[in-house]
This record gives C-alpha cells, sequence and structure tokens, in this order.
C-alpha cells in the first residue's frame, strides 16, 4: 500500500502502542508518516467524529466512513472495549465514559456485588479504503480474557490497572511494555490487519 493510512487518535499512549505492535517508528508529531518499510504507513490525526451508540462492530464502521470522508482516503479506527461478564458485557464500548468518571478504582467496584469478576477486552479495528458511499468497512477484532481486580501499577493509560489478563499475576499496567503487546487485545487484533495486507500485497 504505498497511500498513506490516517489513523484516527488523540491518545499518544494509543498511538504510541499501535506502532510499537507494529514494529514501526513513533511518530512524534501529528501527520508524520510512520516508517515506510512498513506493510502500512500510517499518518496520525485527531479528527472530532460523531459520538456513535450501538456495539463496537456498528461504532467502528461508521467512525471509518466518517473519517474517510474527511480525510478523503483511507482511514484506519479503533474502538476499544472492557466487558464485565456479570454485566452482559457492560460497559463495553462505553468503557471510556466510565473510565473518566470512576477511574480503574470506580470500575473495581462496579463488580462489587458480584461473584463473577471475570472480563474481557476486546479491540476492533475499522478500515475503509475510500471516501466512496459503498466502499466496505473491514474490522479486524482481538479479544483477552482476564478478570477486574483492585487497580495495581501505573494508572497512565486508561483501565490497565484493572485489567489482569488470564494465566497471568501481573496486571496490563504492571507489565513490561514487550510483554503486554504480547498479548493485549490490542495486539490481537492488529496482528489480524497486518495479515490481511501482507497477503493481499
Amino acid at each position: 500500500m504505498g497511500e498513506p493510512v490516517v489513523f484516527v487518535t488523540g491518545n499518544s499512549k494509543k498511538l504510541e502502542e499501535v506502532t510499537q505492535i507494529l514494529g514501526q517508528k513513533f511518530p512524534h508529531k501529528e501527520g508524520e508518516i510512520t516508517s515506510s518499510a512498513s506493510f502500512i504507513p500510517l499518518v496520525s490525526k485527531k479528527l472530532d467524529l460523531p459520538e456513535y451508540q450501538g456495539d463496537s462492530d456498528y461504532i467502528c464502521k461508521q467512525k471509518a466512513k466518517a473519517a474517510a470522508k474527511i480525510v478523503n482516503g483511507p482511514a484506519l479506527v479503533e474502538d476499544s472495549c472492557l466487558c464485565f461478564n456479570a454485566m452482559g458485557g457492560l460497559p463495553g464500548p462505553y468503557i471510556k465514559w466510565f473510565q473518566d468518571t470512576l477511574g480503574a478504582e470506580g470500575l473495581h467496584r462496579m463488580l462489587t456485588g458480584w461473584e463473577d469478576k471475570s472480563a474481557y477486552a476486546l479491540c476492533t479495528f475499522g478500515f475503509c479504503a475510500s471516501s466512496d458511499d459503498d466502499c466496505e468497512v473491514l474490522l479486524f477484532r482481538g479479544r483477552t480474557d482476564g478478570i477486574i481486580v483492585s487497580p495495581r501499577g501505573p494508572g497512565d493509560f486508561g483501565w490497565d490497572p484493572c485489567f489482569q489478563p488470564s494465566g497471568y499475576e501481573l496486571t496490563f499496567a504492571e507489565m513490561p511494555k514487550d510483554e503486554k503487546n504480547k498479548i493485549s487485545h490490542r495486539s490481537r487484533a492488529l496482528a489480524k490487519l497486518r495479515e490481511h495486507f501482507t497477503s493481499s500485497n
């Protein structure tokens, strides 16, 4: 793919993690292109997109289409969910608002009344190749199962301190970056995205 893809995010931590997982050079400035040696050159851009309501697939498709129209070209968006099994999958795609309001400790306390503390992190990337109305949005999903625990580790990246992946004694926040990036929901979604673009080239 020659034309740079606009990755829509205003979250510098998320951008850094995505580029680390993809093995790309971290773009320090908005609009800076990541390493052209990678399978998909990315340009980061913060856009004000509508706040869509629905499940993660629907939200990603709508965001990707809206972004592609704004940039008039290929766009990549991401939606991350934290889903509590005891609550039927909530907060799900609305986790950002819960996190901003309650913090990681508040998320942990939400499950006080339930024995079931299991949860899963779900990441969905949506890619729209053009601004055409009939352009199909491709979705790439990754999931990591775990449990919700009392927050441990640095609190500078969302709900990472209260999510402990299955089979590990550390929360996402306590893990070294390279270890987290091997098992995270984001890395699993990006692996599918990488597979698609490398196989189609």
